[in-house]
């Protein structure tokens, strides 16, 4: 019995083996990319805003200072209420942010119909208009593309239409409302003269309320070293 030759395998002759990409998983591809790209502005933005609240709730004052009831007294005039209540605030800015939030999220959460609403038109303009880069495809619904500038139109009227012609707005509007007299009133009744505000603290209430948003931390009281006068030239 002859002995049988064993079978050639073919070799190809190209030395690199050939890849082909279909449409398909490049458009896959890109997509996954965009969605990287998103997850990773939002990453950046929630750890600004973590960053931001953790160093304002780290300068605020003590909740116990604030509600001594041995500093509270009655004004005898409105323009006293109002003295004392510029000073407090410079004093007290962060806790009283702290008590108009809270005051927000209360009546927020009482009204589930108002949170929903409010949550998915804050989750739009994230995703749809201020995550948004310009190698993004354009937003897509039924078919249909839309431009950023329709999207921006689209937006802006969800805005109004939810804030203005639903329980949102004057859920909003009340909230803030009662924070801001529970403020005020604190600040008139609260007397300020055990308060040591110096003269950058005293002058930088605006500052301070912009660095919430700014991600700046508070500022501090620059130290100085005054010297002795100059001593004049001899007449």
């Amino acid at each position: 019995m002859a002995n049988s030759s064993p079978a050639i395998l073919p070799i190809s002759d190209s030395a690199d083996p050939i890849i082909t990409v279909s449409s398909d998983t490049a458009a896959i591809t890109t997509t996954d990319a965009h969605q990287s790209s998103s997850v990773s502005s939002f990453g950046a933005f929630y750890s600004k805003i973590s960053d931001t609240v953790r160093v304002g709730l780290a300068n605020r004052r003590p909740w116990p200072e604030l509600l001594d009831r041995t500093s509270f007294s009655k004004p005898e005039s409105l323009s006293e209420a109002i003295l004392r209540f510029r000073k407090n605030y410079n004093y007290y800015r962060i806790n009283y942010l702290t008590v108009i939030t809270a005051v927000l999220a209360i009546s927020l959460l009482t009204n589930p119909f108002s949170l929903i609403l409010l949550s998915a038109l804050l989750a739009a303009w994230l995703f749809l208009y201020i995550f948004r880069q310009s190698s993004d495809p354009p937003v897509t619904i039924f078919g249909r593309q839309f431009s950023d500038f329709e999207t921006l139109l689209f937006l802006i009227f969800s805005t109004v239409v939810i804030i203005f012609l639903t329980s949102v707005g004057s859920v909003l509007v009340s909230a803030f409302m009662i924070g801001v007299a529970i403020v005020f009133l604190h600040g008139s009744f609260r007397t300020p003269e055990d308060l040591f505000l110096d003269d950058q603290e005293s002058q930088g209430g605006v500052s301070g309320f912009l660095s919430l948003f700014t991600g700046g931390t508070a500022s501090n009281a620059a130290a100085v070293s005054v010297g002795p006068p100059p001593v004049a030239a001899g007449i």
